[in-house]
């Protein structure tokens, strides 16, 4: 395994190398009807990389809702960093610069057989390939007492809208000198270092208007990405407001009382202000009812075209696909998506394959000026696929860096949403 350096780094994650992986167009052939199920960031790449590789197919996007609200830079709102509105996008530039036809419906069955999706609405979509990207569902089932009704008072906010603006309107409500209970889900689960960015910001918030408030983060598992990371920052901007405890302290997290707003463990039971839980993770429901997903609650897939293994012709990708070692996280969705399009125009029109290539970039803020990087770069393999790349922030950066690192993570937001939405 190889270790990135910082400017190898910037690379990456930044707007120039978002532009080097457009495709090349290829002309001249019958128009093939492509669906893609999930206006998220995997599901919106898709569909735009496909309408820009070839003019020889018909795009087709299905999608419930009017917007997309990101879920990464969410907790910046929550800080009271960045305004709810800056996490909205629209399709509007999908429909009108790539041709994209947006359908607000959502998809209620998939026929494999007779290549079609039919719509709440009632309707039935044919297509000649499907490309599905559900995100993410929640084992509510798995901490007793956590079901979708609980949400309204102990909420996740880990798919943003209603949700994050709910965790927010408690965290302002809440008295100082109260305790903000974060509950962090075991592997796998959607942004690794999610959980961990959100405790840090939500403490910033603190720190500015509610000094006496403490953070404690009750863990699923016993360690989590960056770990060293986030717990020096920890120390430098919130000393004695966050406490980190593991599973093999608590024993888990078993239950919670809705009504009491507590978390119970093994060992004990945490009474909280403000509630934070995030459950254990699958992918989402139309992956599960179509027969897309296996006992591990994922999709497996080809790593060369992202096409499902147990449903052929359909592909799959972003958080809902079973894809080794790779995180599930929106860059990750974003690089599934282009190398799932340019697999699926090559069949199309018979241009040639190229290897894919796969990353994942990630900028986590931990206060206003202090942000840390990742990079992690893979390859597919033997039928899997595995890190070859790798690149961290370190313990000790200089605080000019950290500060850069933030301003970076602005642009790279920028660039990151342009690429998706057009």
């Amino acid at each position: 395994m190889n270790c990135w350096t910082r400017r190898e780094f910037g690379c990456i994650a930044g707007a120039t190398c978002l532009t080097a992986l457009t495709p090349r167009a290829v002309t001249g052939q019958a128009k093939a009807r492509i669906v893609v199920i999930g206006g998220g960031v995997g599901g919106a790449t898709v569909a735009k990389y496909l309408a820009m590789s070839t003019a020889t197919v018909d795009v087709t996007l299905i999608e419930p809702k009017q917007h997309y609200t990101t879920c990464f830079f969410s907790s910046l709102y929550l800080a009271g960093l960045r305004s709810f509105e800056s996490l909205i996008h629209g399709y509007e530039g999908l429909a009108q610069r790539y041709g994209i036809s947006i359908v607000h419906d959502s998809a209620a069955i998939i026929d494999p057989v007779a290549k079609t999706v039919g719509l709440e609405s009632g309707a039935r979509l044919p297509y000649d390939r499907l490309v599905v990207a559900p995100g993410i569902a929640f084992k509510y089932g798995a901490i007793e007492g956590y079901d979708e009704a609980a949400t309204q008072t102990l909420p996740h906010a880990w798919t943003a809208g209603p949700q994050t603006m709910l965790l927010r309107q408690q965290l302002e409500s809440m008295e100082d000198g109260g305790v903000f209970v974060l509950v962090a889900p075991p592997n796998p689960f959607r942004c690794p270092p999610g959980p961990y960015e959100r405790a840090s910001l939500v403490a910033y918030y603190f720190k500015q208007y509610k000094p006496r408030a403490k953070i404690l983060i009750l863990d699923a598992k016993d360690n989590f990405f960056g770990q060293e990371l986030f717990q020096d920052a920890w120390s430098r901007h919130y000393p004695g407001m966050i406490e980190w405890l593991p599973a093999q302290f608590t024993g888990g997290i078993k239950a919670v009382d809705v009504k009491g707003r507590s978390v119970k463990t093994a060992g004990d039971t945490f009474r909280a202000a403000v509630a934070n839980v995030i459950p254990p993770q699958m992918a989402g429901q139309l992956a599960q009812d179509a027969g897309l997903a296996d006992q591990s609650g994922w999709c497996p897939i080809d790593p060369m075209t992202f096409e499902s293994k147990l449903q052929p012709g359909i592909h799959v990708v972003g958080d809902a696909a079973s894809a080794g070692e790779m995180s599930k996280s929106a860059f990750a969705s974003n690089s599934q998506a282009k190398v799932c399009a340019f697999a699926i125009a090559a069949s199309l029109t018979g241009s040639e394959r190229f290897p894919p290539h796969l990353f994942n970039a990630c900028f986590t803020i931990v206060a206003p000026d202090d942000a840390m990087s990742s990079a992690i770069g893979y390859q597919a393999a033997t039928g899997a696929i595995k890190i070859s790349d790798f690149f961290l922030s370190k313990v000790g950066e200089d605080a000019e860096t950290r500060r850069r690192l933030v301003r970076e993570a602005d642009g790279w937001y920028a660039a990151f949403t342009k690429d998706v939405f057009g």
